[in-house]
């Protein structure tokens, strides 16, 4: 399970972008986060044609399975939707990675879950 967040680890940042110019503005090899999918579909195909390193913030199992084919590295989403999410991943092979937003007290039931990293906030 990979653990973002965490005071006792190092993790990436994620750089919160809403356009090709502050992806520009971003430290090379930099782990990008874009939010709503309908409204930043053309930066998420930007980063797919760069192969850029990005997250996305999904909210439905179907922005999930659009996602992992415009090749988001993660998918950022709350834990019962990543609970939901993870069987399904699983069984479409997904190359994207479902990280769960959590409080640090979930840890335990992220990891019996499944679900294959987390974000404490």
């Amino acid at each position: 399970m990979k653990i973002f967040g965490h005071p006792w680890l190092e993790s990436e940042a994620f750089y919160a972008v809403f356009s090709i110019e502050e992806i520009a503005q971003t430290p090379a090899n930099s782990l990008l986060k874009l939010t709503d999918l309908p409204k930043n579909l053309a930066l998420a195909k930007h980063c797919q044609k760069n192969t850029l390193h990005y997250a996305l913030e999904v909210s439905s199992i179907k922005e999930a399975m659009f996602a992992n084919l415009l090749n988001a590295t993660y998918l950022l989403c709350e834990k019962e939707l990543a609970k939901k999410l993870m069987p399904i991943a699983q069984h479409y092979l997904f190359d994207t990675q479902v990280l769960a937003y959590i409080k640090e007290d979930a840890i335990e039931e992220m990891a019996q879950s499944g679900v294959d990293g987390i974000v404490i906030g």
